[in-house]
């Protein structure tokens, strides 16, 4: 529901929200620049001081005026012709026309009512509501997005469009809410349909009758500061019964011009006040600095807009229509789903077909848009989710164990969980795990035992759909069709081979290219963008299971390369290992957002093994700023497998590494990368605490020793491996 709120009133209003923001930046400026323009009173100056010296040099002023950026201005006659300037307060004298700005007009009634009148107000009106909507709509999604409102500013993930969006709108979203609250509050006040609270006193019915008091004897006049100054009106020339009528921030007075006694006083209501207040932070006139910031924050209206309809047209891309998904308060089946590149969505969208054509009222929607207190009619309640990273929540399950633990009442019907992963990954199915596990920690009674589908197995989906048929006591057939993600076709262009010597044939595969449109490349689509630590699917002939390689190469290379060892048996390692110059390959691009390196200058230790040292190579060879890196490899012997080591001197020499140290395990005194860390403890201790992150590439079980041997280095420092993790310093691509 809430992102429904926030979707269509920004598809429905952007242009105008855009006109309104552009318009009100450009407003916003004018403030500074009128106060920048304008010379400024002395701190001790006095409406008495000021009016004496506007008089001798204009007998024939009428009223003074002063703006919130502190220019006066004053009106006059002389020889029967009407004049008007600003004024240089220590002097008295006009030093520039008063003529309004062309410019700030023009703006202003753009800004205001679309040159269109009331109904161009009312038109803009609707503008800043929209706005409100999308801001508070907004913010709930980025607190559900993140994980609560304590993690307002945590790191981000994900692809560009959507990153941009939430930190725009972390940044903003208070001025934008600010900003479309005045506005809405100035357009009722100009319709009337706020009271006017306007405090004005009683013109005075007798005075002395006398005239040419000197202002320095009129104390009201004597003892207001010219910075409280709004208005100081004279009487009309000749009429000795009018008055002196003086606007300052407190409130408006009449004074006698020929006593110089304060006849009448009122001072403004709360309602003025609040109204100016509010017109005050609205237009940033009295607080220059103020106005420049919301313009700067309004600016960020036109690039949320842009990367907003690009997360909507993404989401219509990755998510499958479901068909007759009913509300969430009419469903007997609500299906949560926790997705990152939008298969379980697929999954998803199979079983919502299956069970409606059952009979079943289903509802979809995402894991992180749980809601028990629209559940009411849930007979059951099926949780489909994948995992992200390290054991991480998937981006449409930000936030559900949180709200898990924090829930005091949960749905009295029961749960199934099923996990979705990758089996050769360490963390299969890990968050899906934590899901089931915190679920039965709380008491919610299970429909099915916890289970798992690896690598999109349709055999395994149906096996667990037939089992929840059971549970449910209706025949469940789940015949899910895996959705591929588009593919492209390499071609192989250079290799590089190793391992013969020790029966263990590795390649260094290099792919040219692939040709990408304008299109892909702004929207890091395909092979459009990508990084040395993002994944390529290689889809092997005679299988539809794509197998998962790190890349070692990023685009600005200009090819696709990778590291591959033939495995035992390895349908596609094998195809690879054999291929031959101008052969080709399919396969997609998948990000790894999470092991690339930070935009710091803090070192880099890089760990790996074997074929781990391809991501790890391409952030070296990508190292142009030359941040300090260094490279902790193991290899079973220098002859046969050092990946990338006749590149290595070029990178030292290029400052693109800082320091190689190397384990071999086929000596005679046999040394793993794990070995390599502990024999220089000091150094890693060393840049550990000058805040270096740590990136761990290859075999899970070296990727275990690797911790292990850090945990031992760390403990005297009081630091560990599970440590540096929380704080995003320690990461992994292990397989």
């Amino acid at each position: 529901m809430i992102r429904k709120l926030h979707r269509w009133p920004g598809l429905l209003a952007l242009a105008l929200v855009t006109l309104l923001a552009l318009s009100g930046a450009a407003l916003s400026i004018f403030p500074s620049l009128e106060y920048l323009s304008s010379p400024q009173t002395l701190s001790d100056q006095t409406v008495a001081d000021l009016a004496t010296r506007i008089q001798s040099a204009l007998p024939g002023v009428e009223q003074i005026k002063r703006a919130p950026s502190g220019r006066i201005t004053a009106y006059w006659f002389e020889n029967g012709t009407p004049g008007a300037g600003i004024i240089d307060p220590l002097t008295g004298q006009a030093i520039a026309s008063a003529d309004p700005n062309p410019v700030l007009r023009w703006l202003t009634n753009l800004h205001r009512s679309l040159f269109l009148g009331d109904g161009g107000r009312i038109a803009m009106a609707v503008g800043a509501l929209a706005m409100l909507v999308l801001s508070i709509s907004g913010t709930l999604l980025v607190v559900r997005r993140v994980g609560g409102w304590r993690r307002w500013f945590a790191p981000l993930r994900g692809p560009w469009a959507g990153r941009i969006h939430v930190e725009l709108a972390r940044v903003a979203v208070l001025g934008l809410v600010l900003s479309s609250l005045t506005a809405l509050w100035m357009t009722a006040s100009t319709f009337d349909l706020l009271p006017d609270g306007e405090v004005i006193p009683a013109f005075p019915t007798e005075t002395s009758g006398e005239t040419g008091v000197a202002f320095a004897a009129m104390e009201r006049l004597a003892s207001t500061p010219v910075s409280e100054l709004r208005e100081l009106s004279f009487p009309y020339p000749d009429d000795a019964s009018d008055v002196f009528t003086l606007t300052t921030n407190q409130g408006t007075g009449f004074i006698d011009q020929g006593t110089g006694e304060l006849l009448a006083w009122a001072n403004l209501s709360a309602m003025q006040s609040l109204s100016e207040t509010i017109y005050m932070l609205h237009t940033g006139q009295g607080a220059a600095l103020l106005g420049l910031l919301l313009g700067m924050m309004a600016l960020a209206i036109p690039a949320m807009g842009i990367t907003g309809v690009l997360i909507w047209l993404a989401g219509r891309r990755g998510r499958p229509r479901l068909h007759h998904n009913a509300p969430a308060n009419r469903a007997e089946t609500i299906l949560l789903i926790g997705s990152e590149g939008g298969s379980t969505w697929g999954f998803a969208a199979t079983l919502h077909k299956a069970l409606t054509e059952a009979g079943q009222t289903v509802h979809a929607t995402a894991l992180s848009a749980f809601d028990p207190s629209r559940y009411g009619k849930a007979k059951r309640i099926l949780i489909l989710a994948a995992t992200y990273g390290d054991g991480d929540a998937p981006s449409t399950a930000k936030g559900f164990l949180d709200q898990l633990a924090t829930a005091e009442v949960l749905p009295n019907v029961p749960l199934a969980v099923l996990g979705l992963g990758d089996r050769s990954f360490p963390a299969y199915c890990a968050y899906a795990q934590a899901v089931s596990e915190a679920a039965r920690a709380k008491g919610w009674p299970e429909l099915l035992a916890f289970h798992t589908v690896d690598r999109q197995s349709a055999q395994e989906f149906a096996r667990w759909g037939r089992a929840l048929g059971t549970a449910m006591g209706a025949p469940l057939e789940l015949a899910h069709q895996p959705v591929q993600p588009a593919t492209q076709t390499l071609t192989l262009i250079s290799r590089r081979d190793y391992g013969a010597e020790v029966q263990a044939p590795t390649a260094i595969l290099r792919f040219a290219l692939p040709k990408t449109s304008l299109m892909q490349r702004l929207m890091r689509r395909g092979f459009g963008r990508f990084q040395a630590g993002d994944l390529i699917g290689i889809l092997p002939k005679g299988s539809t299971v794509p197998r998962l390689y790190s890349l070692a190469s990023g685009t600005h290379d200009g090819f696709i390369e990778i590291v591959v060892k033939k495995h035992p048996g390895g349908v596609c390692s094998g195809q690879l290992i054999d291929l031959a110059l101008g052969e080709t390959v399919t396969g997609f691009l998948r990000r790894n957002t999470v092991f690339h390196p930070d935009k710091s200058n803090t070192p880099l230790i890089l760990i790996g093994a074997g074929t781990g040292i391809g991501p790890l190579a391409g952030i070296i060879r990508g190292n142009t700023r030359k941040r300090p890196m260094h490279l902790f490899f193991g290899m079973r012997h220098p002859d046969s497998d050092f990946l990338y080591g006749s590149d290595m001197p070029g990178w030292q020499n290029a400052g693109q590494m800082t320091h190689l140290r190397t384990a071999v395990s086929r000596t005679a005194r046999p040394q793993y990368v794990q070995d390599a860390l502990r024999s220089e403890q000091s150094d890693v201790i060393r840049l550990i605490r000058e805040g270096a992150r740590v990136m761990v590439c290859g075999g899970r079980d070296m990727a275990q020793g690797v911790s292990e041997a850090l945990t031992d280095i760390l403990a005297p420092v009081g630091l560990t491996p599970l440590m540096l993790k929380s704080e995003g310093r320690y990461v992994e691509d292990v397989y």
